[in-house]
């Protein structure tokens, strides 16, 4: 498309544009926001992008994105007679398979190893809450 700089056809010419662009703007900008609310109602677990602070002591902090298990899992818990009373039924999402990945932190002291180490999710998958890879809360 051409802008012509005639004052007749400036106008058209900028109007055309401003149409384009908010073509643009209601194309992508729907995907963006159906994508949010797909998020939203999403049940299940996958690899998602995350950032955290690394830090040690002795070392400077240093960002660092990785990829993590998120979601949210079927989990039901019902009355039942017998003791313990409850049913339950509860799985996390959590790391299926990692790889682990070391960094050299920075300004780090003398004495201090700047080895920084951290897993990779590969897969993920709902399943039963391990604490050796998973933080799980066990009781109230």
């Amino acid at each position: 498309m051409k802008i012509i700089v005639h004052k007749d056809s400036q106008i058209i010419q900028i109007s055309q544009l401003c149409c384009v662009t908010l073509a643009v703007w209601l194309c992508f900008g729907g995907d963006i926001e159906a994508s949010v609310l797909n998020l939203k109602r999403f049940v299940g677990c996958a690899v998602r992008e995350f950032t955290f602070l690394a830090r040690k002591p002795g070392c400077a902090g240093m960002h660092i994105t990785t990829d993590a298990c998120w979601g949210r899992c079927e989990t039901w818990e019902k009355p039942i007679l017998d003791p313990p009373f409850i049913e339950s039924y509860q799985r996390v999402c959590t790391y299926n398979e990692t790889r682990l990945v070391t960094v050299q932190l920075p300004n780090c002291s003398v004495q201090v190893d700047p080895s920084y180490t951290y897993p990779v999710a590969i897969r993920c998958d709902c399943g039963v809450c391990l604490t050796s890879t998973t933080e799980c809360i066990t009781s109230v």
